[in-house]
């Protein structure tokens, strides 16, 4: 007879369940490898140290949300403090942005189809330029929506609602390694 994995009594051998051991243990490494940011950088963050915010640009004919959205992108990397926010002058890298699409469009229905919610979508073309060179060192654009109920709520919460998801966005490009 042939070599089988089975001892006489048909239980798995002491080799065969070591090496499916092993098997399982590498199968587990490379899952949890793959669920890793992957980076030029060994720390996996941005070479950064300080960062300025330019003040956003609106290619549309929303007032206002420019000044929201660099006033929450400023906040967001003071609060995140892996890189100073610091001015244009001391900056190695800046912040560039523009609002290039603004969408209102309804969401949800009630069963008479009478709208009850709505979607804001905004697209922001952001830049981040080396101050040594003027480089763009990333280009992106970010889309996002906010939902706002319209007998709650005003069409500034689903603003919010896209600029918080988009702030995170830019923060997570522009502190994980590129």
């Amino acid at each position: 007879m042939g070599n089988n994995h089975f001892g006489t009594s048909g239980t798995l051998n002491r080799r065969t369940i070591m090496t499916l051991k092993s098997i399982f243990i590498a199968l587990l490494l490379f899952s949890v490898m793959g669920c890793s940011v992957y980076t030029f950088n060994p720390r996996g963050k941005s070479t950064l140290s300080s960062i300025s915010i330019l003040l956003f640009e609106n290619t549309t004919g929303q007032y206002g949300l420019e000044d929201k959205m660099t006033e929450l992108v400023i906040d967001a990397f003071i609060d995140d403090g892996s890189i100073k926010v610091v001015p244009e002058s001391n900056a190695e890298a800046l912040v560039s942005g523009k609002l290039i699409k603004y969408i209102r469009q309804p969401y949800e229905y009630d069963e008479t189809d009478i709208v009850q919610s709505y979607k804001i979508t905004m697209t922001f073309e952001i830049k981040l330029i080396n101050t040594a060179d003027n480089s763009e060192i990333w280009v992106n654009t970010f889309s996002q929506f906010g939902v706002f109920i319209i007998d709650e709520e005003v069409d500034e919460d689903g603003e919010e609602r896209a600029i918080v998801k988009l702030v995170d966005d830019i923060i997570n490009k522009t502190t994980k390694s590129w």
